[in-house]
């Protein structure tokens, strides 16, 4: 029993850091705008991202379990084309999704220190440090805080929505008028919180790259058990707290009159006050923090994974491995998203929405990539998906594609 736990604690990690990087602005941005507008209309649609796209995320970390190495090499073995189309999309996408989770970022290091200065500015500062860290290998050092401070935003965000739910819901002002959901605006902003609901398809490749980093630094190759164990309970975590944080929306803000502000640092504000408002004025200095640390560890686990990918794909398509590749994607990947978040200074809605569904719209491309690979000859069938989540996986792919086409359509018409 005490070899099984030092084990698992050896496997422990890349489950961690896939919620980390999840619980961003998914679940602080587009689940609390998701109650706030809609109450718990879209609580469905919410259990539904997560359900039909666990299939996906789950594939990769088995992929690298049963190979060894990451999911982007099964995309290789299916020829040098499949890497090349899915490089040029992460690399369109890459900058949309970095700025959109640093701009949340920046607005609530301004809230936090109370100084004014600019989104692009603050999102500047924290590009700065995060490329500083991870270029000199020190995230690790600044890793166990943030485990420590997502933790404490984790049992926080638990007891806001508890008292939230005794208290009841807001009573509504007479001038309030519920919002449609089957109407064009509705259906744009179901596609963009399903979008990264937990976060987008397309990046779920990480896994494997941070399971790959995690047997080099322990030394030790878990069993697929083990991998999946770590896998689910992050995805888990991720999955509750998005229903949390719609429920804390639609409880403290819907029906009360209050719109969410397009101003990143504002928005911070608000989204704080979920908290304060439950719990009590003491809490605002301890949630502000957890909060930004939440959101920063997002940022840097962003960055972190579009450089690893990058570096990879590189790798595949040259045969050649460069020192220097990953330290000038990160490079890259910063000034190009602060460049973005420059153009989107106060509108914090478009920037989210545009990052998020396109995203969305390039799901059913990714998730089936995943599939495939991991119905190969690569998997041994000892380690294939089992009946049960084949066919969630189908049904995955069904759902993903439909809202696409249903997207595409409410935008012509």
């Amino acid at each position: 029993m005490e070899r099984k736990i030092k084990n698992f604690i050896k496997t422990l990690g890349p489950g961690i850091v896939f919620a980390g990087m999840c619980i961003g602005v998914s679940h602080l941005v587009q689940s609390t705008r998701a109650g706030a507008d809609y109450g718990f209309s879209l609580l469905a649609a919410v259990i539904a991202a997560n359900l039909f796209k666990y299939p996906f995320f789950e594939f990769s970390s088995r992929y690298t379990s049963a190979t060894g190495v990451s999911i982007l090499e099964g995309y290789a073995k299916m020829g040098k084309w499949i890497v090349w189309l899915y490089g040029i999309i992460t690399f369109v996408s890459m900058f949309a999704v970095t700025s959109a989770v640093t701009f949340v970022a920046a607005g609530l290091l301004s809230n936090l220190l109370g100084i004014d200065l600019s989104t692009n500015l603050w999102a500047g500062v924290i590009f700065i440090f995060c490329v500083a860290l991870l270029s000199t290998g020190k995230y690790n050092a600044l890793d166990s805080l943030l485990k420590v401070v997502s933790t404490v935003l984790l049992i926080s965000t638990m007891i806001a929505a508890v008292i939230a739910f005794y208290r009841g819901g807001v009573e509504p002002i007479e001038s309030f008028v519920p919002k449609e959901v089957w109407t064009s605006g509705g259906v744009i902003f179901l596609i963009a919180l399903m979008g990264w609901m937990p976060t987008a398809v397309d990046i779920g490749t990480w896994t494997g790259l941070w399971a790959e980093a995690r047997i080099t630094q322990t030394g030790y190759k878990p069993t697929l058990k083990e991998t999946l164990l770590d896998f689910n309970l992050g995805y888990i975590v991720t999955a509750v707290l998005a229903v949390i944080f719609l429920s804390l929306g639609a409880l403290v803000i819907y029906g009360s009159g209050t719109e969410l502000s397009n101003s990143s640092p504002v928005f911070a504000g608000q989204l704080i006050s979920l908290y304060t408002d439950s719990i009590g004025a003491w809490s605002y200095l301890i949630i502000s923090t957890a909060v930004f640390s939440t959101m920063f560890s997002t940022s840097i686990t962003v960055l972190d994974g579009y450089g690893r990918t990058m570096d990879r794909m590189v790798k595949l398509l040259t045969g050649k491995s460069y020192k220097w590749n990953y330290n000038f994607w990160i490079v890259l990947l910063s000034v190009g998203s602060f460049m973005v978040i420059s153009q989107f200074l106060n509108n914090l809605r478009s920037l989210i929405d545009m990052a998020t569904i396109l995203s969305f719209v390039i799901a059913p491309f990714a998730a089936f990539l995943n599939y495939k690979a991991v119905f190969s000859n690569d998997v041994k069938e000892e380690f294939r998906p089992p009946q049960w989540l084949k066919l969630l996986a189908i049904a995955g792919l069904i759902f993903l594609s439909a809202f696409t086409l249903i997207y595409f359509y409410v935008l012509i018409v």
